[in-house]
This record gives C-alpha cells, structure tokens and sequence, in this order.
C-alpha cells in the first residue's frame, strides 16, 4: 500500500466524452499501406463516433474530412485538428485524465518513443498542442516530469493499478526511479495505493516493452481478462503461463481472488521477414455502451468476443479486423485514448 491523493484514474469503461486519435499520414511509417490502413481508421471513426465524440489529429485535416465524408460517416461527432505528427499510437502520447476534488485534471506525462526507439518529438506535444487549441475547453492541464504511456497502466478505478515491471522499471523510461519511488510519485499523480506488478508475460513483436493493455486487462467486477497460450510449443507459452499464476495470487482490495477470464490464443501472423506481429485479442477499447475488440481474421475471433461479452454484458461487442495494425506492431487500443466524462467542450452551436 502507498499514500494516495483525492485524486483519481477512473476506469476504462466510465462514462466518457470521447476518444483521441492520430490519422495516419505519408510522412509516417504507414506510407507503403496507406491505402490499406486509412480505411481501418474510418471504421474505428465510424463505431467510435455512434457513441461519443472522435477528436482527430493529422497534418492534413482536408485529407481526412474527405476520406470521412466518402465513407459516409457524418462528421457531427467528429472534431479534426491540425498537428503534425510522427505516428498513430495516441494511447501513449495523450492525456491520462484524472478526477480531483475541482474536476478533471489532464496529466501530460513525457513520451520518448518507447524507450527511444522511434521518434517521438512531434507526438511528445500533441496535448499540449490540443489544450492550446481550445479541444479541452477550460479543462485545466499539467505537465508530469517523468516517461509514462496509457498502454502500460490499467486502472480499476477505485485506486488499484496494475502493470508491468518490465515496462515500468525498464531503464530506457526512468532510470532514477526505483519501484518505490514510481509508485510514490504515481500514488501522488494518479491516486492510487494499489500496485498489482506482474513480473512475468510478453508479446513477441510488442516494441512497448511488455505493455500491459496487451497482456491483461482490469475489468468491472474485479474481473482481469488475459491472454493465455495453450500451445506448449508456441514461444509464449511458459512465460503467459507464470503471468496466469502471477494473476491467480493477486487479491482484491477485499482479500478475495480477481475473477480470471482467459482469452483464446490466434495463430501466429508474420511480416514479410518472417518476424512475429502482436496479434492479441487483449487490446480492445471500452467505450460508452461498446467494446471494439480487434480481430485477426482467425478461427479465435468469435471466441475472443465471447470472452470480452462476458467481462462487459449489456454492451455491444464489435469486431475490428486489425490485421492491417498489427503490421506496424501495434493494434486497437495502441491507436485510441479515452476522454473521459466533463473533458471536451460542448459542440458549438
């Protein structure tokens, strides 16, 4: 247990206003499958923008209005604006939003590419170039002066945080900061007094380090959806087998074991190298009365919405086919932040 603050990180699946997204461009690496990869975009503007409100970013915000308007999605929910950017992962360089006593406070916590892999500059002052913008509104906005990315914290909302020591501790991130002193400084900054770290677990293919919104996810009803690997001779096997045992000693704040939904494992997807893609089904994206569930034209796929329908009854559960995502090593929830509820200005009249 860690002090905490009056603060706190609420859940994926709280009512929200929105969801942050950067288009994918020709300056980026998606050049070579724009063509393949823009209508995937749409589809996710299109689902997204049934519900909520799509607050879009790209350097060319003609280019994208038009692509909307010729697959015929209503631009009425969607808010475009103009900003360069490196690439598309918006759940690691947007605001982690948290509620204290006078509101929603966005947090802008540093992005350095993972680690330094990739350039990150332009992607680094996305928020701070939406809040000068006005796409708050009066939200206010701090600065935090230390590497932290939405993928690798999941948060239950009521002060529990669960992630990866490999990512979190990783060197290339905070190399001052010892476990004690992140989940100081993120009890402080987050309000939370609950680490749940898993030590073990990865993703070949996966440039985050072990994230952990790809490994295992926190749910309603302290329910934890996580990827499991049946096949004893798949490479995964061992290491999703001692995050599963990892996963059954964890308690809930109540001392009770977290309820345990294993997602089905897809069949290996490689690039043109012969390398490894993330496929895995446990990047889905909770949105108001939605769960968008990336897909990979696999046999698994029903299975692996059956799985998430349970973790979230009483929503609609959508199938995104993210083969063409996980070619850049990243998938569904990588490409999408939740805003959430009392964040984005009303629509102006």
């Amino acid at each position: 247990m860690v002090e905490s603050t009056t603060r706190r990180l609420p859940a994926e699946w709280e009512e929200q206003d929105g969801v942050l997204m950067a288009w994918p461009h020709a300056g980026s690496d998606w050049a070579p499958t724009l063509d393949l990869v823009e209508p995937l975009f749409a589809t996710l503007i299109r689902e997204i923008s049934r519900e909520e409100v799509v607050v879009v970013v790209g350097p060319d915000p003609e280019r994208i209005r038009g692509f909307l308007s010729a697959s015929e999605i209503p631009l009425g929910s969607v808010r475009i604006y103009e900003i360069t950017t490196n690439d598309t992962w918006a759940r690691d360089f947007g605001p982690l939003t948290v509620h204290d006593p006078h509101g929603p406070l966005l947090l802008d916590f540093g992005f350095n590419g993972w680690g330094g892999k990739f350039p990150a500059g332009q992607d680094n002052v996305i928020t701070r170039r939406l809040q000068e913008g006005g796409a708050f509104g009066t939200t206010p906005m701090r600065r935090v002066g230390i590497i932290l990315e939405g993928g690798s914290v999941e948060s239950d909302g009521g002060g529990t945080i669960l992630a990866t020591a490999q990512c979190l501790l990783n060197p290339n991130r905070n190399p001052h900061l010892s476990r004690r002193d992140l989940e100081e400084f993120l009890g402080l900054e987050l309000g939370a007094d609950r680490f749940l770290w898993l030590e073990h677990g990865y993703l070949a293919g996966d440039d985050t380090d072990s994230h952990v919104d790809t490994l295992a996810r926190l749910c309603p009803d302290d329910t934890i959806i996580h990827l499991a690997c049946d096949d004893p001779g798949d490479e995964h096997y061992r290491a999703l087998g001692s995050m599963r045992r990892e996963l059954e000693a964890f308690r809930t704040r109540e001392g009770d074991p977290y309820r345990l939904l294993a997602l089905p494992w897809p069949a290996a997807r490689l690039d043109e190298e012969g390398k490894r893609l993330p496929a895995t089904y446990a990047n889905f994206l909770v949105i108001n009365n939605a769960v968008l569930v990336p897909t990979y034209g696999d046999k698994q796929d029903d299975a692996a919405l059956a799985v998430v329908a349970s973790a979230y009854p009483g929503r609609r559960i959508v199938g995104i086919n993210c083969l063409h995502l996980i070619a850049q090593h990243g998938s569904l929830h990588c490409v999408t932040m939740q805003i959430p509820k009392g964040v984005l200005p009303p629509c102006p009249i």
